[in-house]
């Protein structure tokens, strides 16, 4: 039986979904689910897999077989391979590397998928956006925190018509208090609170909080003035400031 918190995500009907959740939580099953559902009752979707690397994209994606195996009624298979499923009602489900310069070409997407988004290049993000504009398809980003920088960040805490999901270890079920407190021990404070809390920590090696660099550029056009060549040093002092 699916958690709570992935039955809301299964039958929700959004569009667009931000998962931040802790690792080993279930993010990656329910995201096979919503996959094959959409490959199988919708026909003629095309449904895309995109990781950092394509490793990671082959691991979901045999996640998405693992749920087609358990499935009571086995849909029609015409494709099977390492990459792909191709199904009897022209879906398609396809696992990519995290290349922008590798994965172009693909238009009416039904559903995109990005794992591990706050470690996904920020330019594949914004090359597979597009991909989205005809067919008015669905996204879904899931992750754990990787500081406070990013797509991922930016859509997190932006005002965009995200559908934010937020899953600490302490709300698994299947994690004990005990594992947590060793991991705790173990890593430290800032892995912890990432890799289980779901929390956006500052970079280790920055010289200023992100908060501070925010709190910070609140006045720049003030110094610099408001046209476009001050926003665009606007721009750069605020990258400085991020890289540390």
């Amino acid at each position: 039986m699916p958690d709570p918190w992935q039955e809301e995500v299964l039958r929700s009907a959004s569009g667009r979904q931000l998962l931040n959740c802790s690792r080993q939580s279930g993010k990656s099953t329910v995201s096979s689910i919503k996959a094959l559902h959409r490959a199988v009752f919708y026909p003629d979707s095309l449904v895309l897999l995109v990781s950092p690397s394509q490793r990671q994209s082959i691991e979901l994606f045999r996640k998405v077989t693992w749920a087609r195996q358990h499935m009571p009624s086995q849909p029609e298979i015409v494709e099977d391979n390492k990459l792909s499923l191709a199904f009897g009602n022209g879906s398609r489900i396809v696992a990519l590397p995290g290349s922008e310069e590798t994965i172009r070409g693909f238009s009416g997407v039904s559903l995109i998928i990005e794992d591990e988004a706050s470690r996904c290049p920020d330019a594949l993000y914004r090359s597979i956006r597009p991909m989205l504009a005809v067919s008015g398809g669905a996204f879904m980003l899931m992750t754990t925190p990787f500081g406070k920088r990013g797509h991922f960040f930016d859509e997190w805490t932006g005002p965009n018509r995200w559908e934010r999901v937020e899953i600490p270890a302490t709300q698994c079920p299947r994690i004990s208090a005990e594992f947590l407190q060793e991991e705790r021990d173990s890593m430290g404070d800032w892995w912890f609170k990432q890799e289980y809390m779901c929390e956006f920590g500052d970079s280790i090696d920055s010289l200023f909080t992100h908060d501070q660099v925010m709190g910070a550029l609140s006045d720049v056009p003030a110094l610099f003035g408001d046209d476009d060549e001050s926003a665009a040093d606007d721009d750069e002092v605020k990258a400085l400031f991020e890289e540390g």
